[in-house]
C-alpha cells in the first residue's frame, strides 16, 4: 500500500516538473523509503527537496512511520534508461557487452538501441605497421551489461 501510494506521488511530483524521471525506487520492511532521480538538464538540490517534499508531505506519519531519502544519479552510477542514453549525446560512455568493453562517443539514441563511434588503430590490410581507422557499432538495448559515462579532464 505504501508502496503505491509512494509511485502516484512520483508521478505528480514528475508532472508538475517534466525535466525530472525516477531511475529507481526501493521500499524496506521497515518503512525506508529510497528513491534515485535523474533530469533531462541534470538535478539540482532544489529538485531533490521538491520530491521529497511533494512524497513526504502527503504522507501520515500517524498512519504509517517511515524514513525518505531522495538523491540524484551519481555520475559513477550506470544508464539505465533510453532518457539517460539520450541526455548524454555527444559525450563519451564505457559500454560493456558479453563480449567486450568499448570506450566510445554515444552519436545516437533511439527506443532500439545507441550508437557509439571511435577511432581504433589496427593493423595495416597490406604491409607492416597500424593505420587508424573509424569504428561504429549500433547496440541494442539487450546487448549492454554496464554503460557509465567517462569523465575526463
Amino acid at each position: 500500500m505504501l508502496q503505491d501510494k509512494v509511485e502516484n506521488l512520483l508521478k505528480e511530483a514528475f508532472q508538475e516538473n517534466n525535466s525530472l524521471f525516477l531511475i529507481d525506487l526501493n521500499i524496506t520492511k521497515d518503512n525506508k523509503i529510497s528513491v534515485v532521480i535523474d533530469g533531462d538538464n541534470g538535478v539540482s538540490v532544489n529538485d531533490c527537496i521538491a520530491v521529497s517534499r511533494k512524497v513526504e508531505h502527503n504522507l501520515d506519519r500517524e498512519e504509517e512511520d517511515f524514513s525518505l531519502e531522495v538523491s540524484s544519479a551519481g555520475v559513477s552510477e550506470p544508464l539505465h534508461l533510453e532518457r539517460q542514453y539520450r541526455k548524454n549525446l555527444g559525450r563519451k560512455l564505457q559500454v560493456t557487452t558479453n563480449n567486450e568493453k568499448i570506450e566510445a562517443t554515444l552519436t545516437e539514441v533511439d527506443q532500439n538501441g545507441i550508437k557509439l563511434n571511435w577511432k581504433a588503430r589496427e593493423p595495416k590490410p597490406v604491409g607492416k605497421g597500424k593505420h587508424t581507422v573509424q569504428k561504429e557499432l549500433v547496440l541494442p538495448y539487450s546487448e549492454i551489461t554496464d554503460a557509465k559515462v567517462m569523465i575526463t579532464f
